[in-house]
């Protein structure tokens, strides 16, 4: 099997005779922030980090993959990883631009702890947005160093020179003059060089530039591969069988593995946690083939047999004895137990006195309104996998991680070999936006592989990866807004309860190696502020510990509070008479938000002062419904920063008998800043939608008194193929910008253009999701009349607006 050998590529590539490195100093990585997640390492590697190689290739050298190269070519190396959403395509653009060189000359090397620089976990949708600029600017540095070579060599001005498809020349216009200068002279010299040449008998190392220091980047004008379309480089291997993902791994001598989990399915925090084990019969396994062997440490259980149906039959026959454990916090009602749990309130805005302006006596309008958010699974179709060999005192192993460096420095707080002698290559893997159970297999993995001497393979069940793997969190969002007879709005006080998704390795918990207190990250702040203009704003938000074992999902927690920002928003249009879309445009000031609602409107033929059914079903028994809303998704540590722009417009149908919902039209408007592979960004905000439908029409965790109840497919559906509607993709044209994250924006105002929608349709509002077809139903019998446009003080309506971007039409 041909295996990447990163740390061999690695070697060679500081040894080449013919080669130019753009590399940074080694040094300690940036420890998290305080409340942040990340885990914190001094670990500073011996050797520079490579950004950029420009390498000419004798017969005997080899790509990254192993396969045998010519001439001259390019290899680039970034710390995140690929989650097929094409990110190895787009950084590949942005080098191949910046080089001018031909995309079949380079190589893309993602994610290998042994061979690209420590940039942090692939999340927050900051792959393009942020980790590709040291990318970005080292093939500048490169790109400069060749043309100011190839200047000295002909004694031309750099500024003489051009570079195409990697081939350097003198420009037209300093051509006929330097060659009638050649002339003269008697000389003819070639005009035109190629990289290899350049480097050919050199090795050259360039420090990476400082940020601030400035580098000579081509100008957008200039581009001819960033903003088109480029297929996917990842595709051609995984529809041809080739080597492409951690569970098709299989080294020399491997055995197979499988663990036994406690009885506290999805808990992760407790006086109990690691302290369960009674004892286990290894009599229980002693008949079966396989050359069966039982590992053992504190609560962690594993079997490892020759072959992988023998490991499967021991871990089933395995018997254990367990400690009775407490009950599993009670989450029937989840909005009361997030409500009751511990917490610590953090404002992050206090603008103005805000009780003030809710008061009867300053406002026309008060909207009292909780929205609750529930506990989603991951839901990898494939159980998650890793493969481990430890060797000559040196751990290897392949994974499917999203966060290589920090798995590797939680593997060393587990087992003690020193970071520098643990060494990850990523693999791909089943699609996982946030953590699953990919990082806890490679410890289960590693474990397994130290206790037995040999290279051990172990791959979850479906019940041990719907039951373990750290869930998106439940969160709680209570919400007041006011507003005056003229639909001003006057004050806006949002509280967000997020339970804490810290999620350490569960070998690490399991083993004892950490404790099992329950621990408290500050991650309910992502876009926890409205977008919308309030004169007065109170933002809180209430950090707590975990009420069951959860990690960051797409969205994190800006996709629940936008759900309450924007149907808080649709709700107060409502009140106000006024049209969905006039009454955010009315109250937004970045032009760039204005700019792409009205363009997301206008592509999907939104009628000012249209409605739905609101109630009334059709000859043919359905409602049907539009909704609108708007986000941006705004990640990190409060204030944080702004990744892309979003914008939906959704159509839909409600069966009124039965409460089930389709959606026919999905219009969504991004707007990210410089597009470097357009056709990877629609095919990113597909994704998103389709996963969004499917968390906000369908997905909800069951628990129990153990805890996680969901343990297949069954007890946890998705939205199938037939379920999923026309998606219409509208990207804004703004090159001239910086590329702003594409991954996770378009989900983000998902939710509430769904509720928002359902208002439309049905008449009543939704304040909790999934909004199934049981949800949908019992909003519907829970009152008797659809909601009109009132106040306290009876109803109005507001003149129209003389907005030009309202009468869209069709």
């Amino acid at each position: 099997m041909n295996l990447p050998v990163p740390q061999h590529l690695y070697a060679a590539l500081l040894a080449h005779t013919d080669a130019l490195l753009v590399v940074r100093e080694p040094s300690a990585p940036p420890r998290p922030a305080p409340g942040q997640p990340g885990s914190a390492s001094d670990y500073v590697q011996p050797t520079p980090e490579i950004f950029i190689a420009v390498v000419g290739t004798p017969d005997d050298e080899v790509d990254s993959r192993g396969a045998p190269a010519s001439d001259w070519r390019v290899l680039a190396f970034n710390g995140h990883v690929d989650l097929g959403t094409g990110i190895r395509t787009a950084l590949a653009q942005i080098v191949a631009e910046e080089l001018d060189i031909p995309l079949a000359r380079l190589d893309m090397v993602l994610g290998h702890t042994n061979a690209t620089p420590n940039q942090g976990p692939t999340i927050a949708s900051a792959s393009i947005q942020i980790s590709a600029v040291p990318l970005r600017r080292a093939a500048a540095q490169a790109r400069e160093y060749l043309l100011e070579r190839a200047a000295r060599q002909w004694n031309v001005p750099r500024d003489a020179l051009c570079v195409r498809d990697g081939v350097v020349s003198v420009a037209a216009d300093a051509n006929a003059a330097t060659t009638a200068a050649d002339d003269t002279a008697g000389n003819s010299p070639a005009r035109q060089l190629h990289y290899g040449d350049l480097i050919a008998g050199q090795h050259v190392r360039l420090t990476l530039a400082a940020q601030d220091q400035p580098v000579r980047l081509k100008p957008a004008s200039e581009y001819r591969i960033v903003g088109h379309g480029v297929a996917r480089v990842d595709i051609p291997a995984k529809a041809t069988g080739e080597l492409s993902f951690v569970h098709d791994v299989r080294v020399p001598g491997m055995r197979h593995g499988r663990v036994i989990r406690p009885p506290h399915p999805g808990r992760d925090a407790g006086y109990f946690i690691g302290r369960c084990l009674i004892d286990v019969d290894a009599d229980s396994v002693a008949h079966l083939p396989g050359n069966v062997q039982i590992v053992t440490q504190g609560d962690f259980i594993g079997v490892v047999a020759d072959r992988e149906e023998q490991a499967i039959a021991a871990m089933r026959a395995l018997k254990v004895r367990w400690r009775p454990v407490p009950p599993a916090p009670r989450l029937g009602d989840l909005a009361a137990a997030i409500r009751t749990n511990p917490a610590r309130a953090r404002m992050l805005i206090d603008d103005g006195d805000v009780d003030a302006a809710l008061a009867p006596a300053s406002a026309t309008t008060q909207l009292r309104r909780s929205y609750v958010w529930p506990y989603q699974m991951h839901a990898s179709i494939g159980p998650s996998c890793a493969v481990a060999d430890f060797h000559d005192g040196r751990l290897t192993v392949w994974t499917g991680t999203q966060n290589p460096h920090m798995l590797r420095t939680d593997l060393d707080r587990l087992l003690k070999l020193g970071e520098g002698q643990i060494d990850l290559i990523r693999m791909e893997a089943a699609g996982c936006y946030g953590r699953n159970c990919a990082d806890d297999v490679c410890a289960d993995a590693a474990l397994l592989a130290m206790a037995v001497g040999a290279p051990v393979r172990v791959q979850l069940t479906r019940e041990q990866e719907h039951q373990w793997e750290p869930k998106g969190t439940g969160q709680l969002m209570d919400v007041s807004a006011a507003m005056d007879a003229h639909g001003e709005l006057l004050a806006y006080d949002f509280a967000v309860r997020y339970p804490s998704n810290d999620a350490p390795l569960l070998a690490l918990l399991l083993t004892g190696a950490v404790s099992g207190e329950p621990r408290t990250l500050e991650m309910g702040d992502r876009t926890a502020v409205p977008p919308y203009r309030y004169a007065r704003r109170r933002v809180v938000c209430h950090d707590m510990p975990p009420l069951v074992r959860s990690s960051w999902l797409r969205g994190v927690s800006a996709l629940p509070n936008s759900f309450a920002h924007d149907c808080m928003i649709d709700e107060l249009a409502h009140v106000a008479g006024d049209d969905p879309v006039r009454f955010r445009l009315r109250h937004l000031n970045d032009p760039r938000a204005s700019a792409l609602i009205d363009a997301t409107a206008r592509r999907a033929g939104w009628q000012a002062g249209a409605v739905g059914s609101r109630g009334q079903p059709d000859a043919d028994g359905m409602l049907h419904g539009r909704g609108v809303s708007y986000a941006r998704y705004v990640h990190s540590k409060f204030p944080g920063f702004g990744a892309a722009w979003a914008a939906w417009v959704i159509d839909l149908r409600v069966e009124a008998a039965t409460g089930r919902i389709r959606v026919t039209r999905v219009v969504v408007g991004q707007d990210t800043g410089m597009i470097v592979n357009p056709d990877g960004v629609r095919h990113q905000i597909h994704g998103n939608v389709n996963q969004t439908l499917s968390r906000c029409l369908l997905e909800k965790v069951d628990f129990d008194a153990a805890g996680v109840a969901s343990r297949e497919w069954g007890g946890y559906p998705i939205i199938g193929f037939k379920d999923l509607p026309d998606i219409d993709v509208l990207l804004m044209p703004r090159q001239d910008e910086p590329p702003m994250g594409a991954g996770e924006s378009a989900s983000v105002p998902g939710p509430a253009a769904i509720a928002n929608a359902l208002f439309d349709a049905t008449g009543r509002r939704f304040y909790e999701a999934p909004f199934t077809a049981d949800a949908v139903r019992a909003v519907l019998a829970a009152r008797t009349s659809p909601i009109r446009p009132a106040t306290q003080h009876g109803q109005f309506r507001l003149a129209p607006l003389a907005l030009h971007s309202l009468q869209y039409g069709r």
